[in-house]
């Protein structure tokens, strides 16, 4: 893992071996061989982040564990060694699909850990929580409804809400979702449909009728605004509408369904002179003792996942990047990369004296620029990290007079005084 706390430039060939003895290219044979190895399934390197994910939920969430369902696509249309791509959108969107679910506290909205995530090959799905490879392939909600069963089997110490965007707008996975008893809460589409008293109307529409009530100072690209709240039950009764095509050919017709009672919670985002910036529909089947504050603040907090994806992608382990030449390959390799973050995300959750101490160290051996109001990053964390990792394999290979020796034949004190 320490290997894996690197942030990869996006053309590095392999890993970026640690000074321990090793040639480079030893370390790259390594994790080949690693990866190989039928023995190391994505169910066994899963199995240390299911545990920190039930030490996490216990430690760092007062209530309830949040737990923030997402897609994302991993462009390799350039990598051609890849053979189990598949072309998702257009001619150059190809490569794979992760389908991730991150815990997240209740307490701060800070990350914990990515205890399940999948991965779509053109071959099937590589799963985190089964050895072998799922053939079948199920739509993005039915897909999520199975991993949503496997994470609540898992019993951690808090109830999970789970946090889902527009995707997740669907009547007849709300039904289902709601009579396993899971707890939920989903952004849906302002021209979506719900029931208040008689009358099936758009979230947009309500919105115009209720009264919304200030409750905290925001900061949007910079600037100062004010998020406003409204909230009422309503109740879901339309026909769901299936998506898939059946054996037939044909869609199936719209299927009735008991409803749902729910409550919208209406999240406006404005200026100080009043311009509407932003403005969410959220339906949750939380009870009423979880105020309608806490609810948006939870939606808010949804945003950790796309930090996750950039971190995996861009900002730290640079993802997209990596030569293993097949799905398998890649998915163990970013579950690895998923504890070196977890690791991070620790880090910066340190309150203590000592770590931010370790904090400010590692993000100044890290060398990284950040803006001046944040004083740590994840990336500058992982490059600091390695860099730490680095340090104590060199000590450990060679004495600080050998080290001084190479410092002064590479820096001769040409222009000392």
């Amino acid at each position: 893992m320490a290997a894996h706390s690197n942030c990869t430039h996006e053309l590095a060939a392999g890993m970026k071996a640690l000074p321990d003895g090793c040639k480079a290219f030893a370390h790259t044979q390594a994790l080949w061989r690693f990866l190989k190895n039928e023995r190391v399934t994505p169910e066994e390197l899963s199995k240390p982040l299911l545990a920190a994910a039930h030490e996490e939920v216990v430690g760092h969430c007062d209530e309830w564990a949040l737990c923030v369902h997402d897609w994302s696509r991993l462009n390799y249309h350039r990598h051609g060694g890849k053979q189990d791509r598949y072309q998702m959108t257009h001619a150059t969107d190809v490569g794979y699909e992760l389908q991730s679910s991150l815990l997240v506290s209740d307490r701060d909205g800070g990350p914990l850990v990515a205890p399940v995530q999948n991965l779509v090959t053109a071959e099937g799905i590589w799963q985190s929580r089964a050895a072998s490879l799922q053939t079948d392939r199920l739509s993005h909600l039915d897909e999520l409804s199975e991993r949503m069963a496997w994470l609540e089997a898992q019993k951690f110490a808090k109830p999970l809400v789970h946090v889902i965007d527009r995707e997740a707008d669907s009547v007849a996975h709300f039904r289902k979702w709601n009579r396993e008893r899971w707890n939920w809460l989903v952004r849906v589409k302002e021209n979506s449909r719900v029931s208040v008293g008689e009358h099936e109307r758009k979230p947009h529409d309500i919105a115009s009728t209720l009264t919304f009530e200030r409750v905290r100072e925001v900061t949007v690209a910079g600037q100062p605004a004010q998020q406003w709240l409204a909230s009422c039950e309503v109740r879901v009764t339309r026909k769901a509408k299936p998506k898939r095509v059946g054996a037939n050919g044909k869609r199936p017709a719209p299927q009735a369904g008991e409803p749902v009672a729910l409550r919208l919670v209406v999240s406006r985002i404005e200026t100080a002179a009043g311009d509407v910036l932003a403005q969410w529909y959220l339906l949750t089947n939380l009870p009423t003792r979880v105020a309608d504050e806490q609810i948006a603040l939870w939606y808010y907090y949804r945003w950790q996942i796309e930090s996750y994806f950039k971190l995996l992608k861009m900002a730290g382990h640079q993802l997209e990047s990596w030569e293993q030449e097949t799905g398998l390959a890649v998915f163990k390799r970013l579950l690895i990369a998923g504890a070196a973050s977890v690791l991070v995300w620790r880090l910066m959750r340190a309150t203590d004296e000592f770590g931010q101490k370790t904090r400010e160290f590692l993000v100044r051996l890290s060398g990284r620029q950040m803006k001046r109001s944040k004083t740590v990053t994840a990336p500058a964390l992982l490059d600091g990290l390695f860099k730490l990792f680095a340090m104590l394999e060199t000590l450990q290979e060679y004495s600080p007079d050998e080290i001084q020796q190479f410092a002064d034949f590479a820096f001769p004190r040409l222009f000392s005084t």
